[in-house]
């Protein structure tokens, strides 16, 4: 995601999983080792892993353009890139599918990107080509390849596992509003989560903080009005260590000064209207955040960009960021 690139690089730091290179605009380039290698698919604050496979220089905005980097991709040296995919754990694949994106005008579409270079690839495999031009979703167990193109340079890349690494396995239903869960994990670790500590979520949802919380070792507590929300986190969290409570957000079944971190998507009216008193009185949200927390507790709260932090605490960072065209801001609160 945008804006949490740095969060990406610093987790793979944290899990001993490489050397981070470089970090750019939604991604982080680092080099595994081979016994890390299998570890990378442990990554939460990332999106999805790949492999890269060819860096093709020259690919400008003319459709001719697309012969070059098709020419590229049938020279290059794949074993490489799909080896030390084995060794991540990628499963092997029935067939090639490929996802394509570039920065700025050109004059070819995504699609002519994606089915030039997907000919090439499934070609040198044999193996068969699923093209998404006509919208059609390709079949699971695929090897999924990723192009992109920033300025001149062309990145050929194929997915490690089956599916991508923010769809968890784990997140079997959801509601309106349901947090991203690589969004989730980052606010997890800016809250400085460890193990043993206190969560709560007063606004839980389908469940995603308080889970990714507790993957990270937390005692964590989900709190919903809603009951069908609280029945998808239940399902979400069935192997997951959190106790769930129905109850208003503005009136916590929670001790005074009794957990040392809140992790908080709030009904902010853009996607989930308030519902309860909180409908009535927004303000009763940030109140019972600080009583519930301890004196040195932390806050960590997302919110639309431009919305009003909540009442009462200091600002200690604000972190942009960006999801599905929607802009946002982390806040984390003492």
């Amino acid at each position: 995601m945008r804006g949490i690139e740095d969060l990406v690089a610093a987790e793979i730091g944290r899990r001993r999983l490489g050397e981070v290179v470089a970090t750019g605009h939604r991604e982080v380039r680092f080099v595994t080792s081979e016994t890390a290698a299998p570890g990378v698919t442990a990554l939460a604050t990332a999106d999805d892993v790949f492999v890269v496979g060819a860096e093709v220089d020259g690919i400008g905005r003319a459709r001719g353009d697309l012969a070059r980097l098709a020419r590229a991709v049938a020279a290059a040296d794949l074993s490489a890139a799909l080896a030390l995919r084995a060794r991540c754990g990628g499963p092997p694949g029935g067939s090639v599918n490929v996802s394509a994106s570039f920065l700025g005008r050109r004059s070819f579409s995504r699609f002519d990107v994606e089915d030039a270079v997907g000919a090439v690839l499934a070609r040198r495999l044999r193996l068969r080509y699923h093209s998404r031009r006509s919208g059609a979703r390709p079949p699971e167990g695929g090897l999924t390849w990723r192009v992109t193109v920033v300025g001149d340079r062309a990145t050929v890349a194929v997915r490690v596992g089956a599916r991508p690494l923010h769809r968890r396995t784990w997140k079997v239903a959801g509601v309106p509003g349901t947090l991203h869960p690589p969004l989730a994990a980052a606010m997890v670790a800016l809250a400085g989560v460890a193990a043993g500590e206190r969560v709560l979520d007063p606004c839980c949802g389908a469940g995603t903080l308080a889970i990714e919380a507790a993957h990270a070792g937390a005692v964590a507590m989900g709190v919903d009005l809603h009951a069908g929300a609280l029945a998808a986190a239940a399902r979400n969290g069935e192997r997951t260590p959190v106790r769930w409570a129905r109850a208003d957000a503005a009136a916590l079944p929670v001790a005074t000064g009794s957990v040392q971190r809140v992790l908080l998507n709030p009904p902010w009216g853009r996607v989930v209207e308030p519902s309860g008193r909180l409908a009535r009185s927004p303000d009763l949200l940030g109140r019972e955040i600080r009583r519930v927390l301890e004196p040195d507790g932390t806050a960590v709260v997302l919110i639309p960009e431009g919305y009003a932090a909540p009442t009462g605490f200091r600002v200690n960072r604000r972190i942009p960021v960006a999801l599905a065209g929607t802009r946002l801001v982390v806040l984390i609160l003492t």
